[in-house]
Order: structure tokens, then sequence, then C-alpha cells
């Protein structure tokens, strides 16, 4: 069975609808996967936009949400769970503003990408505090079993 990661709020590779975004509510979506493999312990997350800061030239990939030690168990997060409540034992990390917590899509110009990439682990994290992406990614290193992804695009509305 694939890894898939999904959202009830918009296809792979389709709009991400404003409330989401720094133009909306800017809550986190609504996320599910499904397919998870064998010896998963827990689930990391990265929502990142590598269009940033012009899509026609990228300079950067700004992070918008680490989140990690996502139970096994678990099979998505609701609607908001940045401010409303991650699982039971998730920690979140800190994103390109500096913040813990979600960033909705905010492009200064042109559509932008946004990679939510689901990481599979083979072992819970011990805690890391508020790490930023590049720590999360080496406390990760050799204990990735599977990654899903999902993207959605957004322009702000002129």
């Amino acid at each position: 069975m694939a890894f898939i990661l999904s959202s009830p709020a918009f296809a792979n590779n389709g709009a991400i609808p404003r409330q989401y975004t720094c133009e909306g509510a800017d809550i986190s979506p609504r996320l599910a996967w499904s397919g998870a493999p064998q010896g998963t312990r827990s689930f990391a997350l990265i929502i990142e936009d590598p269009d940033a800061p012009d899509p026609r030239a990228p300079k950067m990939t700004w992070v918008h949400w680490v989140v990690y030690d996502i139970p096994a168990n678990e099979h998505g997060l609701p609607e908001d769970a940045a401010r409303s409540g991650l699982p039971v034992g998730a920690k979140q990390g800190l994103n390109d503003w500096k913040r813990v917590g979600y960033g909705g899509p905010c492009p200064p110009i042109g559509r932008h990408r946004y990679f939510h990439r689901l990481y599979a682990l083979d072992m819970v994290l011990p805690d890391l505090g508020n790490p930023m992406k590049p720590q999360l990614l080496e406390a990760m290193k050799g204990h990735v079993i599977a990654e899903a992804q999902l993207v959605g695009t957004y322009q702000k509305e002129e």
C-alpha cells in the first residue's frame, strides 16, 4: 500500500483556499494520511515554499511549519492543529518567521508551491526543543522509512 498524504481542503497541485493563508484566518488545513509502512514509530511534517521570494527567480526555501513526534497511531491532523491542539506527544519547531506553529502561504509575488512533506520514522525523536528544519532533518537522518508529499499552490489576490 502506498504512503499517501492528502487534504480535504485542496487537491494535490491544486489551489490552497484563502482561509489557510495570511490573507485569511491563517490556520493549517486538515491533513490525512494512509499507508504508513510497518515499523513506523512516529511522523514528522515539514511545510515549505521553494519558490521564495519570486517563483521566476527563487532564492530560498521558506519553511512554514515544522512538527515532529506525531504518534504512529495518528492518521491526520485537524484543521488549525497548531493552535487547537496537536496529538498528545507531538511537538512543533520554529518556522522561518522564527515562531513556533503554522504560518500560512503569504507569497510576495506570483503563484508559489507549498510542499507538505510527511515522514514516517522508525523511532520517536528525543525532545529537540523548538528545532528549525535543519535540526529536525539532522535528527531524522537514517530513520526515515517513507515519505509522502502533498503540493498546494497559492497566489495573493491582486
